[in-house]
């Protein structure tokens, strides 16, 4: 289990937190969009289904937009844009 934070190209981003329970994952979206500029894009992957409206929640709260919501396999994935 390790935090994953990168940079897949400008703009866009991916963070891994699998294996984190609340509210670790939402905790570490909100410090990885403050790395972010303002209109990146990022996609969250976690795997702790009651993160997931943690996550919702504090998008709604700083003005982030969340694009897409998928699931594959056991695995969620968030696409969030940065307000």
């Amino acid at each position: 289990m390790a935090l994953k934070f990168e940079k897949l190209e400008e703009g866009k981003y991916l963070l891994d937190v699998c294996g984190y329970v609340c509210p670790h994952p939402q905790i570490y979206c909100k410090k990885s969009l403050e790395k972010m500029n303002e209109g990146d894009v990022i996609d969250v992957i976690f795997d702790n289904p009651s993160s997931g409206e943690t996550i919702i929640q504090m998008c709604d709260g700083q003005g982030h937009e969340v694009l897409e919501k998928k699931k594959e396999g056991g695995k969620l994935i968030y696409t969030i844009k940065k307000g």
